[in-house]
């Protein structure tokens, strides 16, 4: 990805400076995310979702509660597939600003297979992450709010009603019990009779207990006592506090439960209690999108588990633990933690979402103090010395992060308050227009803007509208980077809600079990 600053001070700001986008990383934490979607004019949309707390403090926020209907062919028309995916450990989660994981991985693969279909070069169908609490996959996806539920989701009969299913992306799946350290003696599944076994409500582990009660209460034996809790714990959640003794007995696939093992040394796997054998696993979708569905088939025919892209995706994150241990690791989340403050710092200081501009540093330097362009550009906000230097920033030392970070900051500003704070801009489509100019100069997007309201399209909205004449004029290299940093951002921003949610549970379960 090319992305960068402007290469003229701030009195002369045409160009922009063009530089490769790096990726690398280890895991560290899931400070993150909230994928949206960008604003489309035409009746592919409904009226905005109405569910959910406070009204939102910056414009993209509000975007992701709007409603979208429709199948493959309209989704293909919008340029827009909206993944609903709950933030996990293995299947989807943040490292250091950079989005991994299994079922990312994957979706990213169905992205490139679509566009390599379509033969689409400039203007590209994206697939936008929204993560979302497992209790809201189905509702959400139902309702309009996402157009496929990638959740990991076991097919039950109970699902299969309410949605439809892809092919299976991974078969044979069996769900087996795990308990604390030696845990009790077990032998059969019907010793469970009267123990508890910790549980979401919205998973299929809740269903496979239930029909084992209904097995036990023919049998004249003690139901299994089904303690509920919050669907925002994923499973390595619940594993993490089996291993810790806070919650006695738990259900997971057995697959993640032997990944998981090589990494907490306190629980232990019961491969012979099994309470389902042979499970499927895979994407659902509205029964009202058949073509999205076909589609689907077809690439999941050619990248599931068996095939070289399916064996690769499943080893890497269902077999190796390295990224695991990364992932925990107190010394990367502190180092990253560090960096989030300066966003924060500064964010405030300049009035700026500071995930906003954690997403552009990730997009520019991949949140690399060292990174250099051929230009000059330096740091995790690749900023130009003569541009910090300019009177009108006046930041020194940009080889400092703290520095970098300011300076990028204030510039950003800068550019908002001069050439997109008019009242014809929402808030949302103001910070869009400062981004692209980022990258391409602001004279260059005012210049856009003009163009687009020549051709009829709105100069006062981003997507589906400057970004046309702007993949015209510049080619995709702008529109990639403001989608890019678009969907950082508001990614980073549920996955940060979400983890808040998650962590206040975990107290909870904490507290009950302390007392």
């Amino acid at each position: 990805m090319m992305s960068g600053i402007s290469r003229e001070p701030l009195h002369d700001m045409e160009d922009s400076m063009i530089k490769k986008h790096a990726s690398r990383f280890f895991l560290v934490m899931a400070l993150l995310l909230s994928s949206i979607f960008p604003v489309i004019p035409s009746c592919y949309l409904c009226p905005a979702h109405a569910a959910g707390g406070p009204a939102d403090e910056d414009g993209m926020e509000t975007l992701i509660r709007q409603k979208m209907m429709g199948d493959y062919p309209e989704m293909v028309k919008h340029r827009i597939i909206r993944a609903l995916v709950p933030p996990s450990k293995t299947f989807f989660f943040v490292d250091q600003g950079q989005r991994r994981g299994l079922t990312y991985e994957a979706l990213m693969h169905f992205e490139k297979f679509i566009n390599k279909r379509l033969k689409n070069k400039h203007l590209q169908v994206k697939i936008i992450t929204i993560p979302t609490s497992r209790k809201n996959l189905l509702p959400d996806l139902i309702a309009g709010y996402g157009d496929i539920a990638a959740g990991n989701l076991t097919i039950t009969p109970g699902r299969s009603k309410r949605v439809d299913f892809s092919t299976p992306l991974l078969t044979g799946i069996n769900e087996i019990i795990v308990t604390h350290g030696p845990g009790p003696d077990l032998h059969s599944i019907f010793d469970l009779a009267g123990r508890k076994v910790f549980v979401r409500k919205n998973s299929s582990y809740y269903e496979s207990l239930q029909r084992l009660n209904t097995s036990l209460h023919d049998l004249g034996k003690k139901s299994v006592r089904i303690e509920l809790v919050d669907d925002y714990l994923e499973d390595e959640d619940l594993l993490e506090m089996v291993n810790a003794g806070l919650i006695p007995m738990i259900v997971v696939d057995q697959s993640k439960g032997e990944l998981w093992a090589k990494i907490f040394s306190n629980i232990k796997l019961h491969p012979k209690l099994k309470l389902r054998t042979g499970g499927n696993i895979a994407w659902a979708v509205r029964k009202t999108s058949p073509k999205l569905k076909k589609i689907i088939n077809t690439f999941v025919h050619k990248n599931k588990k068996g095939t070289l892209t399916g064996n690769i995706l499943y080893n890497r994150y269902l077999k190796r633990t390295d990224y695991l241990r990364n992932n925990i690791s107190v010394g990367e989340r502190k180092k990253f933690g560090q960096t989030v403050n300066l966003f924060k710092k500064y964010g405030r200081k300049y009035d700026f979402p500071y995930l906003l501009l954690t997403a552009l540093a990730y997009q520019e330097s991949g949140l690399d103090q060292k990174k250099r362009s051929h230009d000059g550009a330096i740091g995790i906000m690749q900023v130009l010395p003569k541009t910090a230097s300019d009177k009108n920033i006046g930041i020194h030392h940009i080889n400092k992060i703290e520095n970098n970070i300011h300076a990028g900051s204030k510039y950003l500003r800068f550019v908002k308050n001069r050439y997109f704070s008019d009242d014809s801009l929402d808030e949302l489509n103001s910070d869009l227009f400062t981004i692209a100019a980022y990258n391409a100069g602001p004279a260059r997007i005012a210049k856009l803007r003009r163009e687009a309201k020549q051709r009829g399209l709105d100069p006062n909205v981003w997507f589906n509208n400057v970004e046309v004449i702007a993949a015209r004029r510049i080619g995709r290299e702008t529109v990639r980077y403001v989608s890019n940093i678009y969907k950082y951002y508001v990614a980073y921003k549920r996955i940060e809600q979400q983890e808040a949610r998650k962590l206040q549970e975990k107290r909870k379960l904490k507290n009950k079990h302390d007392r």
